[in-house]
Parts: C-alpha cells; sequence; structure tokens
C-alpha cells in the first residue's frame, strides 16, 4: 500500500500515542526515572516531538550527537496530542493553505502548536519519499504537554544503539524487528487538513 506523502506514523492505543524526543543525560535520565520532565528541563523554550523512531534516529545519530544521547520514548495521551494538532500551525508558508504570507504569519504567532513535515527515513537513514510529522510545542502546549499530556517516559537509547548495532553490522532484518510498530493514526485525515502543506 502506499504511504500517503504526509500522514501521521505512530505507535498508539486507544488513549495514548507515542512521541520521541532527545535530550542530555541530565535531562534525559531524571525524565526517564521520575516519568516527568525535571526541573532543568526549559518550560519557556519551544520543544519538538517525533511520532516517527527513525526519523528521531537521523535526527539525533542514534544518540550519539552532543546533547542527545538520551532518547525518550514519550507516551501521551491522544486528547493532548490531538488538542495540539487542532491548534497548530504550519511552520512555514504554503501558497494555498494560507491566504497569504502576512494571515500565515499572524496564525503563526498565536498557535501554541507548529506542524513541519521532513522526510521519513529508512533503516540506513536515507530520506524516504513520504513525510514524517514533526511537531513543535510551546506556551500552553508545553505546559499541558508536560503536566497534563505525558503519561510515562522510557528511555530507548539502549534500543536505538542495538537496532543500530545490527544495521551497521549488516543484518537490517534483525534490526527491522526491533523496530517499534508504527501505524497510520486514526482521524488523521480530520486532523490534518489545515496542516498538509
Amino acid at each position: 500500500m502506499e504511504e500517503p506523502q504526509r500522514g501521521i506514523r505512530a505507535v498508539h492505543s486507544e488513549s495514548t500515542v507515542t512521541v520521541y524526543q532527545a535530550y542530555a543525560p541530565e535531562i534525559g535520565l531524571p525524565a526517564a526515572r521520575e516519568g516527568g520532565f525535571p526541573a532543568a528541563w526549559k518550560r519557556d523554550r519551544m520543544t519538538w516531538i517525533k511520532p516517527s523512531f527513525l526519523w528521531m534516529m537521523y535526527r539525533c545519530g542514534w544518540g550519539t550527537k552532543a546533547g542527545q544521547e538520551t532518547v525518550l520514548a514519550v507516551e501521551i495521551t491522544r486528547d493532548g496530542f490531538e488538542w495540539a494538532l487542532r491548534h497548530a500551525c504550519l511552520s512555514s508558508y504554503v501558497r494555498g493553505v494560507h491566504p497569504d504570507r502576512a494571515a500565515w504569519q499572524r496564525q503563526l504567532k498565536r498557535a501554541p502548536a507548529r506542524v513541519q513535515w521532513d522526510p521519513e527515513r529508512d533503516l540506513h537513514l536515507r530520506p524516504l519519499p513520504h513525510r514524517a510529522l514533526q511537531l513543535g510545542l510551546s506556551g500552553e502546549a508545553v505546559r499541558r504537554y508536560a503536566d497534563e499530556w505525558t503519561v510515562a517516559i522510557r528511555d530507548v537509547t539502549p534500543l536505538a544503539h542495538e537496532i543500530r548495532a545490527l544495521v551497521s553490522g549488516g543484518d537490517p532484518e534483525s534490526a527491522a524487528r526491533l523496530l517499534p510498530r508504527e501505524r497510520p493514526y486514526p482521524l488523521g485525515d480530520e486532523l490534518l487538513a489545515h496542516l498538509r502543506g
């Protein structure tokens, strides 16, 4: 089946969806241990969450890039995830989606969340023809993410390292079996109508 050019693929249950982030150990390790973000985590900055495990691996270099050595799987409520998408704006102007550039800038300024579409990645972190969702949270959305939406936080750095070792050792089939099972997210079309860009 052909992948939609822009769609949400994620690990999800009836009530939660899993997103990924990578942090320095001083943020990531306490977050995983305590199941919540520590005081050192900056609430006043935009935080980007990614439902795609392989896009996160591309971004953090399998947990080897400086400041991104701890890879977290953050399980959040579907209600929260959907709230963020409904209140999101595309991170760049797209003719046909926005009436004009000024209208987009006004919307972007007000929106507590923004969406960016980046090429999805394969096991070798090469770009694929379809796009993966990145969801940026700021202001009210960051507060809700940390205080209301987060259900559980797991450190998946060992998994990232294991998959990378299998790929570099020439065993992509075994690596693929360890990947989180990301499926099309229900309601995706409805939630993304204003974010297709």
